[in-house]
């Protein structure tokens, strides 16, 4: 795998967008696959891509230290399903030396909590601190609904074994309109005895799928009305890198975050970008401009293809989105699905 890097080797690193935004935070996806099929995130018949066309974990290990030499400090390791990478560790162990060396400053995980039980050990012996689960709903029945072919208490016998391992797990719950939004309160009350925070996320017209995006639409400003029927929310300056928006409930002292790339996007303030198991570095969420990063970086033993190739995109980085979902725009925004961008 990589050389480790020293601190001195980071001068004038830096990548900083047109709109004047550090980029400090790449989310790599290792993998388009998963072993659910989310009714929101894909279409039940995937065709997943050829593996030829992956980058290999040596590839994705090299672009993750060309991305640290260049200022990133956080890596979050996304799929697709990332623990259904095959070898999947060796990335782990090699970007925690860098971790070790001080050069990055967190390695972290969004996964569905299939794989947790056998691999939170090792993650934590890695030095990650702590990981996202994607999580919808407590209801056996409900869960199999939403992804098709999970096992709700699989999933939660990996949250019980990342606790276990000193991880510290926050849920993530997509909002669906007329699916889960009666169960909200009781996930709040179950995450927080367990000090897990949890947060609500908007769903986003990202690939076609089987069912609306308008018809799935919940708006978290509804969600956060009903929520405060409830629970006594205070507004906190809590931050983890991402774009949530904490509140704190005053009656369990947890957090409850909100990503709202519909009623109100976070994108001011973006120091995010994403790069595809393919090598395809996506500057936006929600733009379809992307560079290739697999040329460059198969194209030489040397960097200097590869930094080049992401300075020039990072170039390119937009304001923000324009994500919409109204009857009058019923299909998606961007026509790749999110397993293939990587969360």
């Amino acid at each position: 795998m990589a050389e480790q890097i020293s601190i001195g080797r980071l001068r004038d690193a830096t990548l900083v967008d047109p709109h004047g935004r550090a980029i400090t935070y790449v989310r790599v996806s290792v993998t388009d696959r998963c072993d659910f099929r989310c009714a929101y995130c894909m279409a039940e018949e995937m065709t997943f891509l050829p593996k030829r066309e992956l980058l290999t974990l040596e590839e994705l290990d090299r672009l993750c230290l060309a991305f640290v030499e260049m200022g990133t400090r956080k890596i979050r390791i996304t799929g697709g399903e990332p623990l259904v990478r095959r070898g999947i560790m060796e990335l782990f162990r090699s970007l925690s030396g860098h971790l070790e060396a001080g050069t990055l400053q967190e390695v972290t995980l969004t996964t569905n909590g299939s794989q947790l039980a056998r691999f939170a050990g090792e993650l934590a012996s890695c030095g990650v601190r702590r990981v996202n689960v994607s999580l919808d709903t407590l209801d056996p029945g409900r869960f199999k609904a939403i992804t098709r072919r999970g096992d709700l208490s699989r999933v939660l016998a990996g949250i019980d074994a990342a606790q276990r391992a000193g991880l510290a797990v926050k849920i993530n719950v997509v909002a669906l309109k007329g699916v889960n939004e009666d169960e909200f309160e009781p996930m709040i009350r179950w995450a927080h005895v367990r000090n897990m925070a949890i947060t609500f996320i908007e769903v986003m017209p990202l690939g076609e799928i089987e069912a609306s995006r308008f018809d799935q639409h919940l708006p978290l400003t509804k969600v956060r009305a009903e929520l405060a029927r409830h629970f006594t929310l205070h507004e906190t300056d809590h931050r983890t890198g991402g774009p949530a928006r904490y509140a704190r409930v005053g009656e369990t002292g947890g957090l409850i975050g909100f990503i709202t790339p519909l009623t109100h996007n976070f994108c001011e303030a973006c120091n995010r970008v994403r790069v595809t198991c393919t090598g395809t570095l996506y500057m936006c969420l929600g733009h379809e401009d992307a560079a290739d990063l697999r040329s460059p970086l198969r194209a030489s033993e040397g960097n200097d293809l590869l930094n080049a190739a992401i300075r020039d995109a990072i170039a390119r980085k937009p304001k923000g989105h324009d994500f919409d979902i109204s009857r009058a725009n019923l299909g998606p925004a961007v026509a790749r699905h999110m397993s293939v961008t990587g969360g």
